[in-house]
């Protein structure tokens, strides 16, 4: 610990934006910067960023909060929160990125994981890893650049090939060449059993990875690294790592066994602690790790909604059925209820529990007397449509949801958090501070760097009032509303 910082610095490297945070040891945001980031689309399906704009944005709104909060004399801890699942390969050597990073969005490798499906592999792949074999992941993502990217192929051939997530890519970015990769991120590629400390050659030889283009696997929480000194004005210790939804799951202080967090961001996120021991989805669930400290690891249970706020950004930017983000609130209002309409939001496939690649959005139910307002109120109802359908999956796989903890950007509107509540009939808690994932990353950055003795203390210290939204809706509407969503899904 800087010994006159008592400030942490996040930088919280998202899907649409990236961002620098500086917290107090109470939780409270001293200082934001944020950049949006470009989402490059090449083909139907494929979703790709620049890794060089990641490291230029962190870097510039690194340094502006920085500057704010006093210097880099005040701050005492660095922690990194990211999109997980995407990939990014660099040159060891140069420090340079390769080619364009695939995004945890993109379905290329469809194909490729339906021949591994097909080949029987699946089964053993859940039982080592925790996660069913889908384009979301890690793996096959770093074998299609590999055989389809000559300059990676080169790098890999030359022994100068780094692979890793972006949380592993930015850290190189600051320290000068470090090639690690903390816990939970490690536990998203398919490539590292739940158990074990070390990436495993069978699963880096069943999906065609270099285990020499892997960085070793590090804890999320302690003395990781420090920056380079001249990139923010003095070297800062590095004491907190994370993937964005384990991120956020600590910011909602869900640090004990069953308490469960839903984050609705560009996709829509559930997890479960589940304590010590590895679940095991009969569900088609995942497993992954929540935290990892002293090589001693907590395990979560999550189900992955791959679009949720996207789909408000594709009415607006595609349709123009809304102008902003928060009109779709004050639409929902105007109507009694969606008029029949109900849209399954697959634009990328469907997530957990059903993990169907190849299905696709559909709007159901729409007539000459469907408006904007309807469309709108369809688009809320599926965010509580899809969280039942994994609420029923938790449930079934013994870990029954009595309360909901929600955030995210979607989690501000009051509408949604009340049809929550009424859809999944339990009490639904948000955080006055809906900026969970970098409060998260904060909490895991001060205990592992002292400026709270445990990670328990720092969530109580940090984590701020909660606001509650009880179930009020009537059995028969939500009847109503669970067949109308299943017939849908039938026909998706």
């Amino acid at each position: 610990m800087n010994p006159l910082g008592e400030l942490v610095l996040v930088i919280d490297a998202g899907t649409t934006s990236t961002r620098a945070l500086v917290f107090d040891r109470a939780g409270a945001l001293r200082a934001m910067s944020q950049r949006p980031l470009q989402q490059h689309y090449p083909a139907p399906g494929l979703v790709e960023h620049d890794a060089n704009e990641i490291r230029t944005a962190a870097l510039a709104c690194a340094r502006q909060v920085v500057t704010q909060a006093g210097g880099a004399d005040r701050i005492g801890a660095l922690g990194i929160t990211n999109q997980r699942e995407t990939v990014v390969a660099w040159d060891k050597r140069t420090g340079d990125p390769l080619a364009r990073a695939i995004v945890w969005q993109d379905r290329r490798t469809a194909p490729h994981c339906r021949a591994l499906r097909e080949a029987g592999h699946e089964a053993a792949v859940q039982a080592k890893t925790g996660l069913v074999i889908d384009p979301y992941f890690s793996a096959t993502k770093m074998a299609w650049m590999l055989e389809h990217d000559a300059a990676v192929r080169g790098a890999a051939e030359a022994g100068r090939l780094a692979f890793g997530t972006v949380e592993s890519w930015l850290l190189a970015c600051l320290t000068g060449g470090t090639h690690l990769t903390d816990a939970t991120n490690a536990s998203r590629t398919s490539l590292l059993p739940l158990e074990a400390s070390r990436w495993d050659e069978g699963l880096c030889d069943l999906f065609g990875v270099p285990r020499t283009a892997l960085g070793e696997v590090c804890d999320s929480m302690g003395l990781v690294a420090t920056t380079l000194p001249d990139l923010l004005g003095g070297a800062i210790p590095i004491t907190g790592l994370a993937g964005d939804q384990q991120a956020a799951t600590i910011g909602q202080a869900c640090l004990s066994p069953g308490e469960t967090k839903a984050t609705y961001g560009t996709g829509a996120f559930v997890l479960a602690n589940m304590g010590k021991e590895p679940p095991r989805s009969g569900h088609r669930l995942l497993a992954t790790v929540l935290t990892q400290f002293e090589g001693q690891r907590t395990y979560a249970l999550e189900g992955a909604v791959f679009v949720a706020g996207s789909l408000l950004q594709w009415l607006r930017d595609s349709l123009g059925v809304i102008d902003a983000a928060p009109d779709s609130e004050r639409l929902a209002r105007s109507v009694p209820d969606n008029g029949g309409v109900v849209i399954v939001p697959a634009l990328s496939g469907l997530g957990a529990p059903h993990w169907k690649p190849e299905a696709r959005a559909s709007f159901t139910g729409l007539s000459f007397a469907t408006g904007r307002a309807h469309i709108a109120r369809a688009a809320l109802e599926a965010m509580a449509m899809q969280t039942r359908d994994l609420a029923e999956a938790f449930a079934a796989d013994g870990a029954r949801w009595t309360t909901l903890r929600i955030d995210g950007g979607m989690s501000a509107n009051d509408w949604m958090a009340q049809d929550l509540a009424d859809v999944l009939a339990v009490t639904v808690e948000r955080p006055h501070n809906i900026e969970t994932t970098a409060l998260g990353a904060a909490m895991l950055a001060a205990a592992g760097a002292g400026l709270h003795p445990s990670l328990a203390v720092a969530a109580e210290a940090m984590r701020g009032d909660v606001e509650r939204f009880e179930p009020q809706m009537t059995d028969d509407v939500r009847d109503l509303r669970l067949a109308q969503w299943r017939e849908a899904l039938r026909t998706t």
